[in-house]
């Protein structure tokens, strides 16, 4: 049983060739070189690779095994002649249209959604925080709907697809908004009818198992935890860490509150399309008012609802720091921009993503 208030954080990394720095498809090979001391998986395509954490009961633990995950797969991926990438889309190149697999669950999904399976090897971040039931999950769930948009403009690390800027701080969530299920889920009662709403689901075909609900936070399938799915794949160590605790302290303070506040679902909507748009540097879309304020603004009101619960698990003062270095430095989205510069240099850019996914700074 998953203690309450744990967190653990998935993180899915591209794969990229060092001269040409294009994605190249060498997971098999990162894989077998990474062993088993860590929580490696494959992902939807060759070009991708996943590190899971294990349980952290501590804000230390936490940052001290997410930066031990980033270091163990770019020596593996080194290793295997390749790069470990921390940005949600290939900023170079393609991902190549969907392999060949003898997955048998693979294939199903390829005739079921057929075209919207292609070009989905985007990398995001999944943080599982430890929850006493599925109610709480699901009362965690209403609780955050409004402020995922939020949470999405924070992470947002994917503006440059195929050497063109997208016009998108987080292309990855256009993307993956492809997908039937996914985005903000719907404001539900109890753990049992988030079953029976899935259940209903399958029926219809809409979604093969459990495992394709691609909402951006749900009751896990596996675990006793809920699992957050917004963020982008965040440049930095420190980036990933800091969104892991918001939301393990939002978690927290959730479960003691009363009802959730109901938001529109067209504004929520909205939110998410401005969020995407914007990232954290920009204007967001409140979904309680449907008013534009700024996303700093937003992300600053997220903080302080928590900031008991960052305060009693040690993790107050990194989060802080993090949003006044934001405004020194901007938003993942921002950075790549930068590197991406007036005069396009696409290497350029990759070069900067590659040094920073394994930078350890702290």
């Amino acid at each position: 049983m998953t203690p309450p208030w744990t967190a653990g954080v998935e993180q899915e990394f591209l794969l990229v060739d060092p001269e040409s720095r294009r994605p190249v498809p060498l997971a098999e090979s990162v894989a077998q070189h990474a062993g088993t001391s860590l929580d490696v998986q494959r992902e939807l395509t060759p070009f991708q690779i996943e590190v899971a954490t294990p349980v952290c009961a501590t804000a230390e633990e936490l940052a001290e095994q997410v930066m031990l995950g980033r270091a163990h797969l770019a020596k593996a991926a080194h290793a295997a002649g390749c790069r470990l990438l921390a940005s949600a889309v290939p900023p170079i190149g393609t991902l190549g249209p969907p392999p060949d697999t003898d997955d048998v669950r693979y294939r199903l999904m390829r005739y079921s959604h057929r075209k919207v399976i292609g070009g989905q090897g985007v990398c995001g971040m999944h943080v599982h925080v430890g929850v006493p039931d599925r109610d709480v999950a699901v009362r965690v769930s209403n609780a955050l709907r409004p402020w995922l948009p939020t949470l999405l403009a924070l992470s947002a690390n994917s503006p440059i697809e195929q050497a063109e800027d997208t016009g998108y701080a987080s292309w990855r969530s256009v993307v993956w908004s492809r997908w039937p299920i996914s985005g903000p889920p719907p404001h539900l009662e109890s753990g049992d009818e988030y079953d029976r709403l899935v259940s209903a689901l399958e029926s219809t075909e809409v979604l093969l198992d459990a495992g394709m609900v691609y909402w951006d936070v749900r009751p896990s399938a596996q675990h006793p935890t809920v699992e957050v799915r917004v963020s982008d794949i965040p440049m930095t160590a420190r980036e990933a860490v800091v969104i892991a605790e918001i939301i393990r302290a939002f978690a927290r303070t959730a479960a003691d509150t009363g009802d959730a506040e109901r938001v529109n679902d067209v504004l929520l909507r909205a939110a998410y399309w401005r969020a995407a748009r914007d990232g954290v540097d920009g204007l967001a879309v409140d979904p309680r008012t449907g008013n534009l304020v700024p996303a700093r603004h937003r992300l600053a009101e997220l903080v302080a609802w928590c900031g008991n619960a960052l305060r009693d698990a040690g993790a107050l003062s990194t989060v802080e720091d993090h949003l006044g270095w934001l405004d020194s430095h901007g938003s993942g989205a921002a950075r790549q921009r930068r590197a991406f510069g007036s005069s396009p240099d696409a290497r350029r850019l990759v070069d900067l993503v590659l040094a920073e996914t394994v930078d350890e700074a702290f």
